[in-house]
């Protein structure tokens, strides 16, 4: 019943409060990141699958710019992540517009997070079943390490989550969530200023 509706309905009332309330936040965050951004924009929208593969827009703050070489290819995204933007990602600022989401019932609070729409090809069937349920914000593998922990694990840990689903597991997550927050720990590899690609399954 909690997976089937209930998890929903909390979603979105938890949502729809948390976004009125971080208002003030988020209208300071977006001026902040309008001038840092140096014109490439404050939001970053990008097609991610949600539940069951369904295409749908996740949105984000947007913390690097868009500058680009003498040839116009990007610059390395280390190049272009910025101190504000740094400070955004490390506090998981950039998450909250992702609100908008949940609300809209593409995303859930807590559940696998959404990944690129190319590595959709590249999950063996096992990994493949974190799309049973939505996305969400955080989960399970955020709780275990973020993004400092191998691709492997990660999926490993999704498709735990959506075994196990409950309305105690989210509430741990939320509880685990805030504490990996508050110590600012796995934000990206050692070495690596975002998260590493994927490249298929082992």
């Amino acid at each position: 019943m909690y997976k089937n509706f209930f998890k929903r309905f909390i979603d979105f009332i938890l949502a729809l409060v948390a976004l009125i309330c971080l208002s003030p936040l988020l209208l300071v965050v977006t001026i902040w990141l309008y001038f840092a951004n140096k014109g490439a924009g404050v939001f970053f929208f990008q097609e991610r699958p949600g539940k069951n593969a369904k295409i749908f827009k996740v949105i984000k703050f947007k913390t690097m710019t868009d500058e680009r070489d003498a040839q116009g290819r990007l610059l390395p995204d280390a190049d272009r992540l910025t101190k504000v933007g740094r400070f955004v990602r490390s506090t998981s600022i950039d998450e909250l517009p992702q609100l908008i989401n949940v609300i809209k019932g593409d995303m859930a609070l807590i559940g696998p997070r959404p990944l690129r729409v190319h590595y959709l090809p590249l999950y063996s069937k096992e990994q493949a079943r974190r799309h049973e349920v939505r996305p969400g914000i955080s989960g399970w593998a955020q709780c275990h390490g973020r993004n400092d922990i191998s691709w492997t694990k990660k999926f490993e840990y999704d498709v735990w989550y959506v075994d196990h689903l409950s309305f105690m597991l989210d509430v741990k997550i939320i509880f685990l969530s805030v504490m990996k927050v508050l110590k600012r720990e796995g934000i990206s590899k050692e070495g690596s200023a975002t998260t590493e690609a994927f490249n298929g399954h082992n």
